[in-house]
């Protein structure tokens, strides 16, 4: 798969991957409470107008938090958390409109007017990156690192929550 502006984000062990998204949680669309809490605070501990809790699934995007989106879903190829996940690291657009490769994306140069972006990847245990937390901004902005390394614990939170859901949801059943 090729989002709409060219670049491959096929991860190299997207078929693991995929199960463990799929482990992890359904993806029906609907964000948890629990999980738009958590994008509330990071919205506001990041002065940002919108923050996503992702999971990256085969063909699109679902926001499992959300605080600022009026959709919850997004297609796989026009997602800048399709590239995040493609990276240990947190992935940052300080300026979109800049980069080469995002010009043709349509949450970019589209009505959305996308600028911003930062990304940290939840990764399982396992080490598979299954989606991101991350904040989203119609203007240009520059993160600090103690920034950077708090959006990072962000989705180390999050990644906690989920084990403890599926380790609940174990016991649960047996």
């Amino acid at each position: 798969m090729k989002n709409t502006f060219g670049k491959n984000i096929i991860p190299t062990d997207e078929d693991k991957r995929l199960e463990e998204v799929y482990k992890y949680a359904e993806l029906n669309g609907s964000p948890d409470a629990y999980f738009n809490e958590m994008a509330f605070i990071i919205a506001k501990c990041f002065s940002a107008p919108i923050a996503l809790i992702s999971l990256v699934g085969n063909e699109h995007v679902e926001f499992k938090g959300n605080f600022g989106l009026p959709q919850n879903t997004v297609d796989r190829g026009a997602s800048l958390c399709s590239l995040a996940i493609l990276d240990s690291e947190p992935t940052i657009f300080t300026d979109a409109t800049k980069e080469p490769c995002l010009l043709t994306n349509p949450l970019v140069a589209g009505e959305f007017g996308l600028k911003f972006y930062a990304g940290a990847p939840i990764t399982t245990k396992n080490g598979h990156h299954i989606g991101t937390v991350c904040v989203v901004d119609k203007h240009p902005r520059e993160l600090k690192v103690e920034d950077i390394d708090l959006l990072k614990s962000f989705a180390g939170s999050v990644i906690r929550e989920l084990e403890y859901r599926l380790i609940l949801a174990d016991a649960t059943c047996e």
